[in-house]
């Protein structure tokens, strides 16, 4: 073991206090160096770094209501649907087909005979059928492009985007059967099915759809999708069942997200479910685009009011609280629109609050149209100025 005097263990102490000073002043160089460095350059980035700031921020509009043709007066009150389609919105009210341009000018009135009729659009194509009747017409803003007539009930048809129809009728000898037309009306695919069918949904570029259909399991109703291609017979997969009455079915390319009266969930691409969740409320309403989906539920009883949001199947929703009853809701540009009864308000999917407006409570449905908000009314047509 080696020894040491007392002059060395000073000599090696005052070694190591310089080692130290030293160490903090090249420290402190190199922070000087950095906060220069930051300061000459600022020009380059704090405008950028800025703007990020900016881009998240909270927009409030100010919910002020258009005027000049607005609000758009409704003879038929409340018994009328409304719809947007490129840049016209459709109003159908128990007589008449109505369209207007997003100023409010009337751009053509057509008159139909459905008694229970049901009010379709995508891709600038309009879908209107009679429920339980044997009726459907395509059309646009200018002009009719088919009809059909079938010798059975029409139970549900659909639109997509790339023009294509589905249509689900009832059967003699089958559950039901399905239909499908290209955009200029030629039956493309038809299937008889064994289940009842109870949504579809266009997928692939309408190169095929999903489907849904109840079935008993376990001494409970759940809901099952199986996936189509018009190019083949059969089916490409059966999902297992949910565990909800579905109601509605929207088909992406990584699978299906399906809204259900008491739950919702979505299966992959596998056909197999990747994700469950149960509602604690009534379901007021639910929207899904390109996979990201959006639900909102009321809990009377608790005022607990919520918007469950869903950026894929893989992932956990996001749940936001809102102060006041939920109304309707939308999915449109990666964002969930809501309107409660008092705002508008739109989300991101990871839960941020992009933008906002004040609104009457008096208002039961909406439909975003670039701009634009156009507020349903009990007999009239509102619309406001909303950037998101």
């Amino acid at each position: 073991m080696p020894k040491y005097d007392t002059e060395d263990i000073v000599d090696i102490k005052n070694r190591k206090k310089r080692r130290k000073r030293l160490l903090k002043f090249l420290i402190f160089l190199l922070l000087v160096g950095i906060g220069a460095g930051l300061y000459f350059t600022k020009d380059m980035w704090y405008n950028k770094l800025r703007g990020i700031g900016e881009q998240y921020r909270t927009i409030v509009n100010s919910g002020q209501l258009a005027e000049g043709n607005f609000p758009i007066e409704i003879s038929s009150g409340a018994d009328y649907q409304l719809r947007t389609s490129g840049k016209n919105i459709i109003v159908l009210s128990d007589t008449y087909t109505l369209y207007y341009d997003t100023e409010g000018n009337l751009i053509r009135k057509r008159q139909h005979n459905y008694t229970n009729s049901i009010l379709s659009t995508a891709g600038g194509k309009t879908l209107i059928y009679e429920s339980s009747g044997n009726e459907l017409t395509v059309e646009d803003s200018e002009t009719e492009i088919y009809s059909k007539e079938y010798d059975n009930n029409i139970i549900f048809a659909r639109l997509s985007s790339e023009g294509y129809t589905g249509v689900v009728t009832t059967s003699d000898n089958y559950s039901c059967e399905i239909f499908v037309y290209d955009k200029k009306g030629t039956l493309v695919y038809d299937r008889e099915c064994m289940e009842r069918v109870t949504d579809l949904s266009f997928t692939s570029e309408s190169k095929g759809c999903v489907i849904t259909y109840l079935e008993a399991e376990g001494g409970k109703l759940v809901t099952s999708v199986q996936r189509l291609d018009f190019s083949q017979k059969g089916e490409l997969w059966t999902s297992p069942g949910l565990n909800t009455v579905g109601l509605e079915v929207h088909g992406f390319d990584g699978g299906a997200f399906v809204l259900g009266q008491d739950a919702c969930g979505y299966v992959d691409q596998s056909g197999l479910i990747s994700s469950y969740y149960s509602y604690d409320g009534d379901m007021q309403g639910g929207a899904s685009s390109g996979g990201k989906s959006a639900v909102i539920v009321n809990n009377d009883d608790r005022r607990k009011y919520i918007a469950a949001l869903f950026n894929d199947g893989s992932s956990e929703p996001v749940i936001i609280d809102l102060e006041e009853p939920a109304v309707d809701v939308a999915v449109k540009g990666g964002l969930a629109y809501v309107l409660t009864q008092g705002h508008m308000m739109a989300y991101d999917f990871t839960g941020g609050l992009r933008s906002t407006a004040d609104v009457s409570d008096s208002y039961t449905g909406f439909v975003k149209n670039g701009g634009h908000v156009f507020l349903k009314g009990y007999n009239k047509i509102d619309r406001i100025d909303y950037e998101s």
